[in-house]
């Protein structure tokens, strides 16, 4: 197989359904409005991730990627995608959401797609036993919250998950997985024609039907694809290769516990927020946060030619980075924000 044309094929379908979908979004009300977690200021169609999700099923119908049975996924994905469509026309609560992932992430272990045991080093192997499908759904459940919840700038989701899904795919290769591989291609084709519309300034936004079948996807991709041996330190791949929307959303769910608010309670504190206070444009903190989850990819694939000892360095590493990300972004923001906002205003002036 030309493993290029599945990527090229479905580039081509998003570029082409997404202004279909633009104009769908608006006739049929699904737009997003302004609001206290929201940073642009006008109304904006959203419902884009339809044209990522018809483009995938799309290039999957006609390529037909041949690896393990793939209905459990399809499955999911769409039971993820129909939540999101609800939820961009209706604004459906977030326990409904909740609860929608757990069916959908259910759906996708009862069909074999889960985490049974892991190797840590230096010692036997653990089997998960029971536990394993509750982890497994907790893994493919938090995933899809970590890409919704990073969705807050024009082109930030899109571009994270797309700099995910390359990391995938290169990781694929290597290990032989051409099946994942094909499947990551596919996404990453649909994901990146749909980010031209959605780059700033965006014309459409993917809304939580793209964000949550994207969150869906790469987190099943990654169990089915990165644990062919499930090692302690392959188990920690994934979660770097996602490292920035994991931390974003781990401190945001540590800031509402301190503040004792709902996690569904708005907030201007996610990373990208605290980059723009500190200064950086729009578009400079999507490029900002690029750079950064390209760093944790490229960490990720690191991780895999790595021994065991040169992978705990690695990880000491990235984890002397998050404290960095945390003190720059966080302290900085917060001590100096009213001097930012007393510097923005006399810019207006």
């Amino acid at each position: 197989m030309n493993y290029i044309l599945p990527f090229i094929l479905c580039l081509t379908f998003a570029l082409i359904l997404t202004p279909l979908v633009k104009k769908l979004a608006i006739k049929i009300g699904a737009v997003d409005k302004p609001n206290a977690r929201k940073v642009h200021q006008k109304l904006m169609p959203r419902l884009g991730g339809l044209a990522i999700y018809v483009s995938f099923l799309l290039g999957y119908l006609i390529f037909q990627p041949v690896g393990i049975d793939s209905w459990p996924l399809l499955i999911g994905g769409t039971m993820i995608v129909i939540l999101g469509v609800l939820d961009d026309l209706y604004e459906l609560s977030a326990k409904i959401k909740f609860i929608g992932q757990i069916v959908a992430a259910s759906i996708t272990v009862v069909g074999g797609m889960q985490i049974n045991f892991i190797v840590l080093p230096f010692t036997d192997k653990i089997e998960f036993g029971f536990l394993a499908v509750p982890i497994t759904i907790i893994w493919i459940v938090a995933i899809t919250n970590a890409i919704n919840l990073i969705d807050g700038l024009d082109g930030l989701a899109a571009g994270v998950s797309s700099i995910a899904l390359l990391t995938i795919v290169s990781m694929s290769f290597t290990m032989g997985n051409l099946y994942i591989a094909v499947m990551a291609l596919l996404l990453l084709g649909s994901t990146l024609g749909f980010l031209w519309f959605n780059f700033n300034p965006a014309k459409i936004f993917m809304g939580d039907t793209g964000s949550m079948f994207l969150g869906y996807m790469i987190s099943v991709l990654s169990i089915i694809g990165l644990y062919k041996n499930i090692t302690f330190f392959s188990l920690i791949i994934p979660i770097v290769i996602l490292g920035v929307p994991i931390l974003d959303t781990t401190f945001a769910i540590i800031r509402r516990f301190i503040k004792k608010k709902p996690l569904s309670a708005p907030d201007k504190d996610h990373l990208h927020h605290c980059l723009i206070n500190l200064g950086f444009s729009h578009r400079q903190t999507v490029v900002a946060i690029y750079a950064l989850s390209a760093l944790f990819g490229a960490a990720a694939v690191l991780f895999t030619k790595a021994t065991v000892w040169g992978s705990a360095f690695m990880l000491v590493l990235l984890l002397v980075l998050i404290e960095l990300i945390v003190e720059i972004t966080g302290l900085v923001s917060h001590n100096y924000r009213p001097l930012l906002n007393l510097v923005a205003t006399n810019r207006k002036k």
